[in-house]
């Protein structure tokens, strides 16, 4: 029977050719040309180890067999290190196959051998070094992660992480701290802190770099590609999925490569092209099966699934999706579980089913509640706004709406959410310190009274004067850091609501019925930014947004925020007037004016230069004051949304805007009709180019 496995797993080598290249198989070779001529000794204990190791990722069922084996002849010579890591071994292979509670058993068991095995102070035993202990135990307090990190419990996965991260730190493991940051830099994303997120995957690269790691540079590429995608930059997501899959391919990690195939799809769904989509998604899905990964099994239905609800098949992406969440439940991927159900509820809604998508999407919302899941969270009240409105319940879908961007803002500023609200702290503070100050002037006062009293006339007066001076210095210095105080509010928000967050300490959120918004961008930013030098790009960024500031201030536009090179303004609020279309307009031009004769000037020097696109449209917006310190003024609804598609369908040089503004602008502009044109997840939509008098319209 032995022989028979053993022929099955030999088999099983064969089979895996795409992880059996190069160097690869040649370990796999000489492990087993040692495991053949081998006695049942520690050595051989080590050689099966080791091989459930090389089968982690490709063959997990193959890992679990040499390392039950390791296992078994551990524990007949009572080789605790041996039994230990077997079974560390088993729990990364079992995690990989979706038994989480099976690999967190396992782990544990592992943990407390090695607990009784580490040395104490810098000696030795039989059985190990300290540092080949604790390295032990650095991966498997990140299996534990990885494993709760599966389960959608991120702040236990995280906390996981960090054990092993600081583990890894006092041994001097650069391969196991760029691991560490890997995968802190997941969890981070998949809380929505996609700015921790990046720092600790580029921190994970530039290790993995230095020492040569090609398989974790490709993890790190389809990473960083990952926040690039979210960010909706295509072109930087795809560099990096492809630089990652060519690694992948090289050194035949098969997981690597189905994860590489379905990052892919991503992008050309979000691109809108299907055909190439379905066949990366189908190229990882054959592998993923021949592998067993069941992770990535379930993640691909669910990709298929959203491209035929992308194409109207209401009916198949409905099948793929429940496949995909028959899987997840399996495994107990609480992430992947929330996920769907906001799926499966969005398809029942464009269906009608509108109590089936109503008992899915909150439960995804339950689910991703229970996990601290913010996208998922935010995905959730989208579903259910979409429901309400399509059920023509416009009050309960305006509250799901309002709860959709909160958790958005939140996802994009995690740091400035936990903090929210906390306005005013800062002046009431300042008055409570002048306060303070007076009282004690006033108890220092009466004490130079008595003095005055016990030493005479003369010597208490001049205590008198010298006090008064000292207390008009301090009134004058408070004042003068209040005035200043007030300039730099003024500098952040518009006046009215300044007025009210000193007159309140808070500021009241409003409706605006009817507003402008304009959201400006420079073209190639991205290409530029990378053949100059970081002075002389911030340098140009703040001449052109200076001047922009300059311009919209004629016009009494109020300037929302930059976000990179984007700048977005809006007028018609927070004070109402009905000439804010015109305002707009009349501003882009004049920008685009300053643009156009800054081209002329900075081509005429060969030094390098931006082209702007410039998007416009005309609608309601909700507007108010989100955090504690950096606090801003800033706006939401869908009509931030179709400006800043405007802007995105917009070309270099060029004006465009929505048919709302056109309907408020066009007895004084002349408009070149475009047509209706598609824009991103708004359907067909107006769009006209407005006629700059220094340029023409092709």
């Amino acid at each position: 029977m032995k022989k028979l496995i053993f022929l099955l797993i030999m088999i099983a080598v064969l089979v895996s050719k795409s992880y059996a290249q190069k160097k690869g198989q040649g370990k796999i070779d000489s492990l087993f040309a040692v495991l053949k001529a081998a006695k049942a000794d520690t050595s051989k204990v080590n050689t099966l180890n080791n091989l459930a190791i090389i089968f982690t990722n490709n063959n997990p069922d193959t890992s679990i067999y040499f390392a039950s084996e390791a296992q078994v002849l551990a524990t007949k010579l009572n080789y605790k290190m041996g039994t230990a890591d077997s079974y560390l071994d088993i729990s990364i292979a079992t995690a990989s196959l979706g038994k989480n509670e099976e690999s967190l058993k396992t782990i544990n068991d592992a943990l407390k051998i090695y607990d009784q095995l580490l040395p104490i102070g810098n000696g030795t035993k039989k059985t190990g070094s300290k540092s080949k202990i604790l390295n032990q135990k650095a991966l498997a307090y990140n299996n534990i992660g990885r494993v709760y990190s599966n389960q959608g419990n991120y702040p236990e996965a995280l906390k996981n992480y960090l054990v092993s991260l600081k583990i890894r730190e006092e041994i001097g493991d650069k391969k196991g701290i760029a691991a560490s940051y890997n995968n802190i830099g997941l969890i981070y994303v998949n809380q929505g802190n996609f700015l921790e997120g990046l720092k600790n995957h580029f921190a994970s690269l530039k290790i993995k770099e230095e020492i040569g790691d090609k398989y974790g540079i490709a993890v790190s590429y389809n990473n960083i590609g990952n926040i690039y995608d979210d960010q909706d930059n295509y072109p930087e997501a795809l560099k990096n999925y492809f630089a990652a899959l060519k690694i992948d391919k090289e050194i035949g990690s098969k997981q690597g490569i189905a994860n590489c195939y379905n990052n892919i799809g991503i992008i050309y769904q979000e691109q809108g092209n299907y055909p190439e989509a379905l066949k990366n998604y189908f190229n990882s899905l054959k592998i993923e099966e021949e592998i067993g990964y069941k992770y990535g099994i379930a993640a691909t239905y669910s990709n298929i699934g959203n491209i035929y609800y992308a194409q109207g098949n209401y009916p198949e992406a409905l099948k793929k999706q429940f496949t995909s969440l028959k899987i997840k439940e399996e495994i107990g991927d609480k992430y992947g579980i929330a996920n769907s159900c906001n799926y499966i509820g969005i398809i029942y809604t464009k269906q009608k089913k509108y109590n089936e998508a109503s008992q899915f999407l909150n439960k995804g919302l339950s689910l991703a509640k229970d996990i601290g899941s913010l996208n998922v969270i935010n995905e959730s009240y989208s579903g259910l706004a979409a429901l309400d409105s399509s059920k023509g319940d416009f009050k309960r879908a305006w509250e799901h709406y309002k709860m959709y961007i909160i958790t958005r803002d939140s996802m994009f500023n995690v740091e400035k959410t936990k903090k929210i609200m906390q306005i005013g702290f800062d002046k009431k503070e300042a008055v409570s310190k002048a306060e303070q100050e007076k009282k004690d002037a006033i108890a220092h006062k009466e004490l130079q009274r008595q003095k005055l009293v016990r030493n005479g006339f003369i010597g208490g007066f001049a205590v008198v004067l010298l006090f008064a001076g000292v207390f008009f210095r301090q009134r004058i210095r408070i004042s003068k850091e209040k005035k200043k105080s007030e300039e730099l509010l003024l500098n952040i928000l518009p006046s009215q609501v300044a007025e009210e967050l000193k007159q309140t300490g808070h500021c009241q959120a409003k409706t605006f019925s009817m507003v402008t918004v304009m959201f400006m961008d420079f073209k190639d930013f991205t290409s530029v930014s990378e053949r100059v030098s970081a002075e002389l790009l911030v340098d140009e960024i703040n001449s052109c947004f200076s001047a922009f500031d300059g311009i919209i201030q004629k016009y009494n536009i109020e300037k929302i925020k930059t976000v990179g090179d984007s700048y977005i303004c809006a007028g018609g609020l927070p004070a109402l007037n009905l000439t804010h279309a015109l305002d707009i307009v009349t501003a882009a031009i004049e920008i685009q004016n300053f643009m156009l004769d800054r081209k002329k000037e900075k081509e005429s020097k060969r030094e390098f230069t931006f082209e702007m696109r410039i998007g416009i449209h005309t609608g309601a917006v909700v507007a108010g004051i989100v955090g504690v310190k950096k606090f801003q003024y800033d706006i939401w609804g869908d009509t931030v949304n179709i400006a800043a598609r405007m802007e995105q369908n917009s070309e270099a040089g060029k004006i465009n805007i929505s048919g709302n503004t056109y309907k408020l602008v066009k007895e004084k502009f002349h408009c070149v009709y475009r047509g209706k044109i598609e824009a991103k997840n708004k359907g067909e939509v107006e769009m006209y180019f407005v006629t700059n008098p220094q340029q023409s319209i092709s």
